[in-house]
């Protein structure tokens, strides 16, 4: 038996895949390259990272890459923001998800719980093409790839589900509490900082740490670059806590959209 926040992937797959199809190829609607923009974003952020971290400031990770040079830190920071990318676009769309789409919220047999499975598809199509770069450069940087980047989609997969329980609970917040988009923002930027993307954690003092680990990127930051660039198994224990914390919060947040939903109308 599905738990219940998998039910709208479960009973309405045919029409979530449209609506994300629908998302990604309005992004880049109108422009020349189209969704060949999807690979160039990626790629050059990754050479920005290079120069600035690598050759201009000399950043360099406690050694865990040995080759590379000024490329390492990059790839790993570039690891680091992957994540995070695919986490905060969601995050930060939710709470105006229902009022961008108020046409949807008038026709009442209109499954509104799947609007957050659309975004979380899109941020996911994204995040696919980041990680071939990734790839690609960690590759062309070791001219090997340890057999542990196999466990990638078993890494992200307890962010997609807190990303979905987040998103349930934020959208519909957002409706009733229109500053909700204004507070995620900055939580987002603060999520950026208060993680291992930029420092490993071991630099912190040990009062602080719990802090980051309080993020909930910080577990799958460590365990995506364990898996994919340092050929390690990732901390399966932290993982199995993230997953079960990860699976009350989508299942609650679930519930929570599924109560409140149909105030929506009247607000909107």
């Amino acid at each position: 038996m599905l738990p219940g926040f998998l039910s709208p992937l479960n009973h309405h797959r045919g029409l979530i895949w449209k609506l994300a199809g629908r998302d990604i190829a309005g992004r880049y609607r109108g422009s020349a390259l189209g969704l060949v923009w999807s690979f160039v974003q990626p790629l050059m952020m990754l050479a920005v990272y290079t120069y600035v971290f690598g050759v201009i400031l000399s950043v360099r990770w406690e050694d865990r890459l040995q080759t590379g040079g000024e490329v390492a830190f990059a790839v790993i920071l570039f690891s680091g923001l992957l994540v995070h990318g695919l986490f905060t676009e969601c995050f930060n769309r939710a709470p105006t998800l229902i009022s961008d789409n108020v046409n949807f919220v008038k026709k009442v047999i209109f499954p509104l719980e799947i609007l957050p499975y659309t975004v979380l598809l899109s941020a996911l199509f994204h995040a696919v093409v980041s990680v071939a770069v990734l790839l690609i450069a960690h590759l062309v940087l070791n001219q090997t790839m340890a057999w542990t980047v196999l466990l990638l989609p078993v890494t992200l997969l307890p962010l997609l589900i807190m990303i979905m329980g987040v998103s349930w609970l934020l959208a519909s917040l957002g409706v009733f509490l229109r500053d909700i988009g204004q507070i995620t923002t900055v939580l987002g930027t603060v999520m950026l900082f208060v993680s291992p993307i930029f420092f490993p954690v071991e630099r912190m003092p040990e009062s602080l740490r719990g802090l980051v680990y309080l993020n909930p990127i910080s577990v799958i930051v460590d365990a995506v670059r364990a898996v994919v660039l340092f050929g390690e198994m990732p901390d399966w224990a932290a993982l199995g806590v993230y997953t079960i914390v990860a699976l009350i919060v989508a299942q609650l947040g679930y519930w929570w959209f599924q109560r409140t939903r149909h105030g929506f109308a009247d607000v909107l």
